[in-house]
């Protein structure tokens, strides 16, 4: 069950962000990745993808590269920031992932589904960041939008 403050959390994660880089991004859509990635871009946010064996492409309309560092860079050319890192790997391979949104002042981190690592997620709280652990971001922002749009009604 999520409490109050993590509900609270996610709330302003997703309200508050609006370019997202997705670590793990695959090219095929039938992974949760792609359409996941596709629904956050539905919805307008921009997405960055991040993913080594397939870097130098596109996915989604937008460059992929190889490393969050390498994103942020290219971004910084651009005036741009990322607000969230959104990891789509197993467990054991999110703490470089953390270490690396540290590294670039992101604001927060997101673990997907089966990628809770807590070692990483104190770490990136240690540094400041907000952190959203086994949790669906697609999932999360489609409750989101659905209590807006409740909230909204008079």
């Amino acid at each position: 069950m999520t409490s109050y403050q993590d509900r609270q959390l996610i709330d302003r994660m997703l309200e508050e962000s609006r370019v997202i880089a997705v670590v793990g991004l695959s090219p095929d859509p039938e992974r949760a990745s792609h359409y996941v990635s596709a629904y956050l871009q539905q919805h307008g946010y921009r997405i960055i993808p991040v993913n080594p064996v397939v870097a130098g492409t596109r996915l989604l309309g937008e460059h992929v590269y190889s490393t969050l560092t390498l994103a942020a860079a290219a971004l910084a050319e651009q005036q741009t920031r990322i607000d969230l890192v959104d990891v789509f790997r197993r467990a054991e391979e999110v703490a470089p992932m953390a270490e690396e949104a540290v590294a670039i002042g992101t604001r927060g981190l997101w673990m997907q589904l089966g990628g809770a690592n807590e070692t990483a997620a104190k770490r990136a709280r240690a540094a400041g960041l907000a952190v959203v652990m086994d949790r669906c971001i697609k999932i999360e922002h489609a409750r989101w939008r659905d209590q807006q749009r409740l909230d909204a009604q008079p």
